[in-house]
């Protein structure tokens, strides 16, 4: 799949899923889908507005189960200029040599969002002192 996208080869790319995949975004549940068919409109979309995307697995690993963990990141230039980059893991299940299903956890990189002290702060609240020690 990913040796696929890196060419831009949307049907071998879309090849490599079951028909029946599931994708599972838990941070997103709303944008969970099922369907290759899903599959290849997202990524068709990908190509054409980001003509230079480019994917990169930092790192992957297969448990004995068949469950494949990817850590990887896309980069590129959308048709307007605006430069994206997003990086996250994919958990993916095979079934019968193909990616049947995946708990997506892919989101934009965001290089101004502050330091771990105002992130904590974000979730903890305006004051913190509530917070458990």
């Amino acid at each position: 799949m990913f040796a696929a996208a890196r060419r831009h080869d949307l049907d071998a790319m879309v090849a490599e899923f079951a028909e029946d995949y599931v994708n599972i975004t838990p941070n997103h549940p709303g944008r969970d889908f099922v369907g290759r068919d899903q599959v290849r409109s997202n990524w068709s979309a990908l190509f054409a507005g980001i003509p230079d995307l480019a994917v990169e697995v930092r790192d992957a690993v297969a448990a004995p189960d068949g469950t494949v963990w990817v850590e990887w990141t896309s980069r590129g230039t959308r048709r307007d200029g605006v430069p994206v980059e997003q990086a996250g893991v994919g958990i993916f299940t095979l079934r019968e040599g193909r990616l049947a299903a995946v708990r997506f956890y892919l989101e934009p990189v965001e290089r101004d969002s502050g330091d771990v002290a105002r992130a904590v702060q974000s979730v903890v609240g305006a004051d913190g002192r509530d917070a458990p020690s």
